[in-house]
């Protein structure tokens, strides 16, 4: 059975989100990421499948080894869908800072 992930059910889940901040920097194994958890390895390993079959990370064997990369590409997927939110608050937020100076400026 091919189970197509949701990019936003996986960065929902803060692990995943800690695991992407991590590779962000540079690429590591999983035995590196899983040392920066408390979390059995096999728990680990679970949110890389995850975070690899949602394409936000790739994987490359270099030897014995599954060195994981974050896939810039669609990070920025994620970014692009966000961004109108984004302008969206940051526009409420300054209509509301503009109201709170003239309402102090008033006093």
């Amino acid at each position: 059975m091919n189970l197509r992930r949701d990019v936003f059910q996986a960065i929902a889940d803060p692990t995943r989100r800690a695991i992407l901040l991590l590779v962000a920097s540079h690429a590591m194994t999983a035995g590196a990421i899983a040392a920066n958890f408390d979390t059995a390895r096999p728990t680990v390993s679970k949110h890389l499948q995850i975070l690899t079959e949602c394409e936000l990370l790739k994987q490359e064997q270099q030897g014995r080894e599954m060195i994981y990369h974050l896939n810039a590409t669609k990070m920025k997927e994620i970014a692009d869908f966000i961004e109108p939110f984004r302008q969206l608050w940051d526009d409420r937020f300054n209509k509301l800072e503009s109201i709170m100076k003239n309402y102090q400026s008033k006093k």
